[in-house]
């Protein structure tokens, strides 16, 4: 299964990283690391916003869209309204942190420029990270795509049987069930016994074959109807497996 760059963890550790970067530089700046964690802490929500709003709305509408100007405009004013949101943090600060005098926030604090610069450049850090997720996530789609289609190019399993080479049409198998120690390929006209591991059986074929259970593999275009546990293929009732449930429902929920 592929990792989404949508997984909340890889934000959470990304922001996490973000706040002891930012506390560190204006920390050192200060001399006072718990004064600058809490002004990051104010100013942090307004990089989330502007660096998902620049990530999820701004580069997938209009720059992958190609609209540059309209993504140029629109990135200008994001950064205005950031800058805008900047300032309130920093009249926040100056009241809660500095108690009105700008002296006890540090050098840097009133720097409206470097904060800017400091917010972008998290921005665009976290754009290029998630953009480089994104094309990883793509082209191991498209890989699993052309495996796929060589899947359906051979229309049919290979397998060895009693040391005999034989070749079974995917449109043929019912089912195939894992035993003791072979496994067992139901076809429209017979069962086919071999040694292989239904693991290695799975890998080899295409999508319409489904694992509904560590011992059953379906074709679900024998697919008759399917509940919370079982599935009737055919005229054969088979039990779904605990943990493969929330897979199953995923791959027949639009059937």
């Amino acid at each position: 299964m592929i990792k989404k760059s949508s997984n909340p963890y890889y934000h959470i550790f990304y922001w996490i990283f973000v706040l002891l970067i930012l506390t560190l530089v204006f920390g050192f700046s200060w001399g006072n690391n718990a004064a600058a964690f809490f002004f990051i802490s104010m100013l942090l929500p307004i990089v989330l916003g502007t660096s998902y709003f620049f990530n999820y709305f701004l580069v997938p509408r209009y720059y992958m869209q190609k609209k540059y100007v309209r993504f140029g405009l629109y990135s200008f004013y994001t950064a205005v309204i950031s800058m805008y949101l900047e300032t309130i943090v920093l009249m926040f600060s100056f009241i809660y942190l500095a108690n009105f005098n700008f002296k006890n926030l540090g050098p840097n604090a009133s720097n409206t420029f470097l904060l800017a610069a400091l917010l972008y450049l998290m921005v665009f850090i976290g754009s290029f990270l998630l953009m480089s997720q994104q094309i990883r996530e793509k082209q191991q789609i498209i890989q699993e795509f052309m495996l796929e289609k060589e899947k359906l190019k051979q229309a049919c399993l290979e397998i060895v049987s009693n040391r005999k080479t034989i070749k079974i049409k995917y449109t043929n198998i019912k089912y195939i069930e894992s035993l003791s120690n072979y496994v067992n390929i139901h076809t429209d006209t017979e069962e086919i016994k071999t040694k292989e591991k239904i693991s290695n059986l799975e890998d080899r074929l295409p999508g319409s074959f489904l694992r509904i259970h560590r011992s059953f593999i379906i074709n679900k275009d024998r697919l008759k109807s399917f509940s919370y546990d079982q599935v009737l293929v055919d005229d054969i009732q088979l039990n779904i497996g605990r943990t493969y449930r929330k897979q199953v429902k995923e791959s027949l929920g639009g059937q």
